[in-house]
């Protein structure tokens, strides 16, 4: 059974990153190839997101093989014939719970090591590239806004790193407009940020109030471009940008580094611990209200619904203590209250399939009459 529930976790595993990591990746394409990234730019970022998908996705892979697998066994009278055997529920469920062990200490090495180092390192990419010259200039043939009031055109970049054909509309000053043509461009890199060179141009300069337009023509010209080239934005850090050793040892100290409440540095280490624990109660659940079913011909549609709605109420009772837990440090021990109510769950339906309080039916065969 063991065996059975690994293979479809890792099917269900990989099926569901598929789709989520899908959906991430479209939303990211738009962004970083809009903004004239590369290819290898968009690979890094959503190989980066990736840890962050399945972390969200394992606990709904671990409820779905739990349920597929109790499915095919009960229609295939094969918990039935254990149970015969004297296999009660609670023997049935350990490797379940093993399953659900195993599921728990992935988790347990996303949330409290990859996720963490892959967002922090998502963040930083994120400033660098958004400081990016070549995103942000450099695209042939586009008319580009790199800041209010400025729009840059370039006919041909060659292999060299000659712009061919520049145009730069300089707007941002309200008493005139700049406008700069040039054959051939270059932008090289100074002590006090990039600078653009223009060679063989032309500067039209528009007064805004008489309307009196002044041409200048030039041999070489160089342009400050670093103040179109401004990173959007800071790397600040944020508590799940930090280590979970950092968050149990330096509470204080990293809720002063991240500028936070020492509540929300709280509901960050506690919740990494809780998300590892989901794995474990959705298992559980899935297999434990599948059990109070017994063999029938139409399936065990019904006790399916039942689990969904178990897990839905544990998400419900999950966003009702996040309020609390954020505003108040001390209330830390609720974040568990969601796994905790699983667990009561699980039990109790485990309780209710071993059904203890009934009396065994009396077979057919002693029912007809001699």
């Amino acid at each position: 059974m063991l065996s059975q529930l690994m293979v479809l976790f890792g099917f269900f595993a990989l099926v569901l990153v598929a789709v989520y990591w899908v959906n991430r990746a479209v939303v990211l394409f738009d962004r970083l190839i809009a903004d004239g990234h590369s290819a290898g730019v968009f690979l890094e970022f959503t190989a980066l997101s990736l840890p962050g998908v399945i972390a969200l996705v394992l606990p709904m892979a671990s409820f779905a093989a739990a349920v597929y697998v109790t499915n095919r066994l009960m229609g295939d009278s094969e918990l039935t014939v254990m149970q015969a055997t004297g296999y009660s529920p609670w023997r049935l469920a350990r490797p379940v719970l093993m399953f659900g062990v195993v599921v728990a200490l992935m988790l347990s090495v996303l949330t409290h090591v990859l996720v963490p180092a892959s967002v922090a390192q998502l963040k930083e990419r994120e400033v660098e590239i958004s400081g990016s010259v070549s995103a942000r200039l450099l695209r042939e043939g586009a008319f580009l806004h790199p800041g209010p009031g400025v729009t840059f055109f370039i006919r041909e970049i060659t292999p060299e790193g000659e712009l061919r054909d520049v145009y730069l509309s300089d707007r941002r000053q309200a008493d005139r407009e700049v406008t700069y043509t040039a054959e051939r461009a270059y932008v090289v890199q100074a002590e006090q940020g990039p600078r653009l060179v223009m060679v063989s141009g032309l500067a039209q300069t528009l007064q805004a109030e008489t309307r009196r337009l002044s041409t200048t023509v030039f041999q070489d010209f160089t342009y400050d471009i670093s103040t179109l080239i401004v990173q959007n934005q800071s790397l600040t850090l944020r508590p799940r940008h930090l280590s979970t050793w950092s968050l149990l040892t330096e509470p204080e100290a990293m809720a002063l580094l991240t500028d936070v409440p020492l509540a929300r540095i709280n509901e960050e280490l506690h919740g990494r611990f809780q998300q590892a624990l989901l794995g474990l109660v959705a298992t559980l659940i899935g297999f434990s209200t599948l059990m109070t079913g017994s063999f029938s011909r139409f399936g065990v549609g019904r006790q399916i619904v039942v689990a969904i709605f178990l897990l839905v109420v544990i998400k419900l009772v999950e966003s009702a203590v996040t309020d609390p837990t954020r505003n108040n440090a001390a209330l830390w021990p609720l974040i568990y209250l969601p796994s905790l109510v699983g667990l009561v769950m699980a039990a109790g339906l485990l309780h209710l399939a071993a059904r203890p309080f009934r009396q065994p039916r009396t077979s057919a065969a002693s029912e007809v009459p001699a």
